[in-house]
């Protein structure tokens, strides 16, 4: 695991208050600090390996914010 994934927590089952009622299960999701910049070359450059493959045109800087975002899950900046 990476550490720049979420760690995401989810009940399976939906469980019983103690009045009786019903309680939905919560997903509880924890933010873990961001990738370093050797996580995000990485990345980067199994984007641009992968674009190269497909014959789609791009720019490294584009792998780069690409990269930025699939790790961090933050929108892509334009």
């Amino acid at each position: 695991m990476m550490a720049n994934s979420k760690t995401t927590v989810k009940s399976k089952t939906k469980k019983t208050s103690g009045t009786g009622k019903t309680v939905k299960s919560r997903k509880v999701t924890v933010p873990k600090s961001s990738p370093s910049e050797e996580e995000i070359r990485i990345k980067a450059k199994e984007i641009y390996h992968e674009r190269v493959a497909k014959g789609v045109h791009g720019t490294a800087e584009e792998d780069w914010l690409n990269a930025e975002h699939l790790l961090t899950g933050s929108k892509k900046k334009k």
